[in-house]
């Protein structure tokens, strides 16, 4: 009796995981795999768009369906924010930090720059609305391939003139740098929220159509309760793994 697509999926994951398909490498094509499992090619593509939406596969332009070159990133929501961690081995902050430590190579776009925030971001900030804030753009990769979007939204009474505002704001990133100017990170609050990807995003991450992306927003306080910075930061879901620990209350 000849397989599904889902049971052919789940016999390619498992080979995925194995390492049958090395990550970076060329994935069989919808006709090998329909005379591999003597199924028919619509049978065989319904299983490769189930592992492409999982992220185990993709399409690359020249080159056809190529095994994901990038394993999951765990994100450690509360551990990564720790200086200790975020300043490891001169790192630029966690995103550079967790990818180091994963044994990956991080790279990262900045763009830093003054504007006008999103009305809601100003709101969160406690600043008049069309008030400058500085702001930082990044677009994060793995080796050559992006993962993480993130738009960092700061005072300008705080962060305009320092260190902040430049491409590489030193070991430790920004954070390192808030808390050297007096408004060291006290809390943090994250929400997030699985979606579409916009356009823009998806273009910038090379997602394909059925893919999501996490969409997380962070807010960051200092000791004194002053928000010193709203991030607009997305993920793809099928590349991140999200983790949240906490201690039980005595």
């Amino acid at each position: 009796m000849a397989l599904d697509y889902r049971e052919i999926a789940a016999v390619l994951r498992e080979e995925i995981a194995a390492g049958a398909y090395p990550p970076g490498g060329v994935f069989p094509t919808g006709p090998e795999l329909a005379a591999r499992f003597k199924v028919s090619q619509g049978t065989a593509n319904l299983a490769m768009n189930e592992l492409r939406s999982e992220g185990h596969i993709r399409t690359k332009r020249g080159r056809g369906t190529v095994v994901n070159p990038v394993p999951a990133i765990r994100r450690d929501a509360a551990g990564r924010q720790r200086p200790g961690a975020r300043e490891a081995a001169g790192s630029r902050g966690a995103f550079d930090a967790e990818l180091r430590a994963a044994g990956l190579e991080p790279r990262t776009e900045s763009e830093p720059g003054r504007a006008v925030p999103p009305a809601d971001v100003a709101a969160v900030l406690g600043i008049p609305e069309g008030t400058e804030a500085v702001y930082r753009r990044r677009r994060m990769y793995a080796g050559s391939e992006p993962v993480q979007l993130a738009t960092s939204w700061l005072p300008a009474d705080i962060a305009a003139g320092t260190p902040i505002e430049e491409p590489d704001p030193g070991p430790g990133g920004i954070y390192s740098r808030l808390a050297g100017l007096g408004h060291a990170p006290a809390s943090y609050t994250e929400e997030v929220k699985v979606r579409v990807p916009l356009t823009a995003e998806a273009d910038q991450l090379e997602l394909d159509p059925d893919h999501r992306v996490y969409a997380i927003t962070r807010t960051v306080a200092d000791g004194q309760d002053r928000v010193v910075e709203v991030s607009k930061i997305v993920l793809p879901a099928h590349l991140w793994v999200l983790v949240y620990r906490w201690r039980a209350e005595d």
